[in-house]
């Protein structure tokens, strides 16, 4: 049975979906001394390493959709805790590159772990993350994310 009220919009949808993952995410990474936010940096960075890039705070601001300001705050937190290294870019000196270190390595590979499992359970219902739905359900998604979004343009229909 759907806790979702009847009629629920798609917005509201995503909306509640989005918070159920950041909280579930919030919970099980704090033994770990991380947050939702921390955790999205930190794997999207150890994501980029495996790929072979040491991403520029810009490039993985772009990658996980978070503010540039943001991503810069949470990497300056994450170096004082010493799981984060920043370095400034040799082909751009305004830049900074981000890096994990050893131990912010193991912290990482230790919360993907908890977060594969809590995404485990989330796609149960689909029938788990190789099924077909999940496929499909995941293509959808990038779909969405692929959509472009600017406020800006339905006032600027209303307006005219």
């Amino acid at each position: 049975m759907s806790t979702a009220p009847e009629g629920a919009t798609v917005g509201f949808l995503v909306w509640r979906l989005s918070m159920k993952w950041r909280v579930a995410v919030d919970r099980a990474v704090a033994p770990l001394g991380l947050t939702h936010a921390q955790y999205a940096l930190m794997a999207s960075l150890h994501g980029m390493r495996r790929s072979g890039l040491q991403p520029s705070q810009r490039l993985l601001a772009d990658h996980t959709g978070l503010e540039a300001l943001y991503v810069s705050k949470l990497a300056r937190a994450l170096e004082a805790a010493g799981l984060v290294a920043r370095t400034r870019d040799p082909k751009d000196p305004r830049a900074m590159q981000l890096s994990l270190t050893e131990r912010g390595d193991d912290v990482t590979g230790r919360a993907i772990t908890v977060v594969q499992g809590l995404l485990d359970q989330l796609l149960e219902p689909l029938g788990g993350q190789d099924s077909p739905r999940t496929r499909q359900f995941t293509r959808e998604l990038a779909t969405l994310l692929d959509a472009p979004l600017d406020p800006h343009t339905e006032n600027e229909k209303e307006q005219s």
